[in-house]
């Protein structure tokens, strides 16, 4: 079986994008490979890696990446997905090859002001959207022969 290819980007890959790849890499099985990457990426958001360790997902020793890095790479994914505010979808690249992208817009965890825990309820909020928009990804595409 082929797996199908598949990149999530957002702005730092600290939040949005490792959480829509760890939900599909749980939920799609063998179906999908997947990675994540940033325009400008930092570090994983430790409130994210709080909220994944609720469902059972540990993202303590994840890493970030560029996106700007794997295009010259030359890597190619036939599903490109932007996981960022629609401000800065524009400014993600344009991969080779033949790509189906889609733009899941989700509000940034990093900008979410107040006490830990209303902090917290945010990112959960985000994460709950991400979790849902990755079920349904996958009972759209995740069958080999599905495209």
């Amino acid at each position: 079986m082929k797996k199908k290819t598949v990149l999530f980007i957002c702005v730092h890959n600290s939040a949005r994008s490792q959480m829509a790849e760890a939900f599909l890499k749980s939920q799609g099985g063998e179906a999908f490979a997947v990675e994540s990457a940033g325009l400008t990426p930092t570090r994983i958001n430790p409130l994210v890696v709080e909220a994944m360790a609720e469902k059972g997902i540990d993202l303590s020793g994840a890493t970030t990446q560029s996106a700007f890095d794997l295009f010259r790479q030359g890597r190619l994914f036939e599903y490109v997905i932007t996981v960022c505010d629609d401000s800065k979808e524009k400014q993600c690249p344009v991969f080779p090859g033949l790509v189906h992208r889609e733009h899941w817009p989700f509000a940034d965890p990093s900008v979410l002001t107040g006490t830990h825990e209303e902090k917290m309820s945010g990112v959960r909020r985000i994460r709950d959207e991400i979790e849902q928009a990755v079920q349904a990804f996958v009972e759209r595409f995740g069958k080999a022969d599905a495209i």
